[in-house]
């Protein structure tokens, strides 16, 4: 294992149950809540670990291309898509048959618990490196447990204090997961009854109670209410500066000013337009202006500052986020922006579909603005889930 780079992780996402006690018409993993897939919002948790990894996922046959559309658009990483089995357990062997064999810890783990948080992912992959074998996150049983007979006659009561309700994502070293998927001799409910089957050891550990299965239309409610109650804002911020060019029109904050010194750039160097985008693009994780466009691109040479904020727009919405507002401060001794203030808030809002706020401040002759050498702006962005 590389101390420098980590430990390499692959977690298996099983989206290809059919869902037939949902009752929604479709694969389960494929209903949305709250306006994403619940296969997203697994997505969404694997993006959000502190460990990096690998997503696969198993997805029907008839809707590969819809699962990798869905996992495209979410996944910073590239994510691997392959058809299901009949069975979950066959599904799950057909990821475990394109997992890279240099991982070393391999996460198997169900998309229809869809609040599963990222935190949960890493801690079962820190509790597989520690000890070496399986890992399972499970919660105390909390009802009094009966065995009942065919005739519906109570048996015994359980001792539910030697039970656990186990969950997903269950973890494994990569060896020993593919070693009892090998000697399989019959279906199991679950990938840790497969691993102990082939006498590995297996633990429970913590797990969440936001990471339960949604399998009813009730398990959907309660997801909904959930997140309805818990949904948390996201910040970004960003920069963007450029010297002046007299020989180059000023085009900033999507506004052309006429008789005014342009912006040296690639593009029309509109730094309000570029802070803006590098601010969504921070707020959503998904990488920065320089990363998304390029300044190489000669598709963008001399393009207005409006193309990269409808892009940039559009990738913040497809990644399931909406703009709450933006604001945005311009440094520098000019253009004076008060006479245009309200113009460039009203053209920037109806661009980005949300308000914009637009300050303009001098550093009072200090460093390259205060002596007229360029413009600065600094801009700050919330986005809501």
């Amino acid at each position: 294992m590389d101390s420098i780079t980590g430990p390499r992780v692959a977690v298996v996402i099983v989206a290809a149950g059919s869902g037939m006690r949902l009752g929604a018409g479709r694969p389960k993993a494929f209903v949305t809540l709250q306006g994403r897939t619940l296969l997203e919002h697994s997505l969404h948790a694997v993006r959000g670990m502190r460990h990096a990894a690998d997503p696969i996922v198993v997805a029907p046959a008839e809707l590969l291309a819809d699962a990798a559309e869905l996992a495209e658009r979410v996944s910073r990483r590239p994510v691997t898509v392959v058809a299901g089995g009949d069975s979950r357990q066959r599904s799950v062997a057909e990821g475990l048959a394109v997992v890279d064999p240099h991982v070393d810890v391999v996460l198997v783990h169900d998309a229809a618990r869809a609040l599963t948080p990222a935190s949960l992912f890493d801690a079962v992959v820190d509790a597989v490196l520690e000890r070496g074998y399986g890992v399972v996150p499970g919660l105390p049983v909390s009802d009094t447990v009966k065995r009942v007979g065919d005739d519906s006659a109570v048996h015994e009561t359980v001792d539910r204090s030697a039970l656990a309700a186990v969950q997903t994502p269950q973890g494994f070293p990569r060896e020993q997961l593919l070693t009892a998927y090998a000697l399989a001799e019959s279906d199991e409910t679950d990938d840790a009854g497969l691993v102990a089957a082939a006498g590995f050891r297996v633990d429970v550990v913590p797990g969440d109670a936001h990471a339960f299965k949604v399998t009813t239309p009730w398990d959907l409610r309660r997801a909904e209410e959930l997140l309805a109650g818990t949904a948390v804002p996201r910040i970004g911020t960003g920069s963007d500066t450029h010297a002046f060019d007299p020989a180059a029109e000023l085009w900033l904050a999507g506004l052309h000013w006429p008789g005014e010194p342009g912006l040296a750039g690639h593009s029309d160097g509109d730094a309000v337009a570029h802070a803006i985008v590098d601010a969504l693009l921070s707020a959503a994780g998904l990488g920065d202006i320089g990363g998304v466009f390029g300044t190489g691109d000669p598709r963008f040479s001399g393009a207005h500052g409006d193309v990269f904020l409808v892009e940039a727009r559009r990738r913040v919405e497809e990644a399931g986020f909406r703009i709450g507002n933006v604001a945005v401060q311009v440094i520098g001794n000019r253009p004076k922006l008060s006479p245009r203030r309200a113009e460039a808030e009203k053209r920037l809002s109806a661009i980005l579909g949300a308000p914009v706020s637009v300050g303009a401040t001098t550093t009072d002759g200090l460093g390259f603005t205060g002596r007229g050498e360029g413009v600065t702006a600094q801009a700050t962005v919330l986005l809501l889930s």
